[in-house]
């Protein structure tokens, strides 16, 4: 195969981030189709990236010949459908988490999957595609550590997008904060201690923005979580970060620990005058996370081309989903849930 030809569904603003990407920062593949219901985005993806076609039918985009793999950046409720779809139709397949918002529809997914092992899947943790996290992951790997004892994350959005989530809350499912953020932790939980899961019990308070309270999303949750060997894993997601975007995970153990981004730092630039001294701030996921977002379409379509599969699979999906899901019960129930039990 020379060239990976790919077509997109969903251009969003993760989506263009992905499309930009495939179209100009991955050597071994094109970006030869694009679908969306929204017009604008379709006359970005001719004028701004060059593809060749577009759609607003996904199902007769992957029916085409002229496309060997898909990358679904759709709302997440599509996502289970839209994988299967392009599974049965002989293609490769990248989905955005999560990979769904049902256990019921994963599993279903998960089963399609594993009929159809000569084509890649692939799901987008790109946090593990971070060169900080993987060179965090080499040392927790390499005992730097000891034993694991707790994990602590944050995962916070700026508040300059509150307003539009608020829209979007109101007439589309996102599958709810725990589902949407915080299952990137949750997979980096697993991740770094490749532990299962054992108890959550999970809070949460919609404070700036009670409007939430009515469409059951939260602004702010916070989650503590038991793995089954009694380590400790803490998390905190919110979408209300006055100073930027806002992620950081510390690690815990026997021997030492590490934080990984204790501060948002958009750069090495320190700026001294009358208001003090400033570091700039990352302001969103696209800025902070942009290497390891090429760096997972990259993986994807060597993945393709070597005939192999890439690390993160539909499995990790559906736990990280379980967990979520989990999550959001415990929260909504005000109870403990046991998930090995669940």
């Amino acid at each position: 195969m020379e060239k990976v030809r790919v077509g997109i569904v969903g251009l969003g603003r993760l989506g263009k981030v992905h499309a930009k990407n495939l179209s100009e920062a991955i050597q071994g593949c094109e970006l030869v189709a694009a679908c969306s219901v929204v017009p604008a985005e379709l006359t970005y993806a001719v004028e701004e990236l060059g593809v060749q076609e577009t759609f607003t039918d996904y199902q007769k985009m992957v029916e085409s010949p002229f496309i060997d793999a898909v990358f679904i950046v759709s709302p997440s409720g599509f996502h289970c459908e839209q994988i299967q779809v392009a599974m049965a139709h002989g293609k490769h397949v990248f989905s955005e988490k999560p990979i769904g918002l049902s256990i019921a529809d994963i599993q279903q997914t998960v089963n399609v999957i594993a009929e159809h092992p000569s084509q890649v899947f692939m799901l987008g943790f790109m946090r593990r595609y971070d060169e900080s996290y993987q060179y965090a992951k080499k040392l927790v790997e390499a005992g730097e550590l000891g034993e694991i004892t707790l994990v602590r994350c944050y995962g916070i959005d700026p508040s300059s997008g509150m307003e539009s989530f608020v829209k979007f809350a109101g007439a589309s499912d996102s599958g709810g904060l725990f589902v949407d953020m915080s299952i990137h932790d949750i997979d980096l939980i697993r991740w770094f201690t490749k532990k299962k899961k054992s108890k959550v019990w999970a809070i949460g308070k919609n404070a700036a923005y009670p409007e939430l309270d009515k469409v059951g999303e939260l602004e702010t949750g916070a989650a503590m979580m038991q793995l089954e060997d009694n380590t400790m894993a803490l998390l905190v997601a919110g979408r209300n970060c006055q100073h930027g975007y806002h992620v950081e995970t510390e690690l815990i153990g026997t021997k030492g620990m590490l934080r990984i981004a204790a501060a948002p730092e958009k750069n090495l630039v320190t700026v001294m005058n009358q208001e003090g001294v400033v570091r700039p701030c990352s302001q969103n996921f696209p800025e902070r996370f942009r290497e390891a977002f090429i760096n997972e379409a990259r993986e994807f379509i060597q993945c393709i081309q070597e005939k192999r599969q890439p690390e993160v699979n539909a499995f990790d999906g559906l736990q990280s989903t379980r967990i979520a899901l989990a999550c959001k019960k415990s929260c909504e129930t005000n109870q403990l849930v046991d998930i090995l039990k669940d």
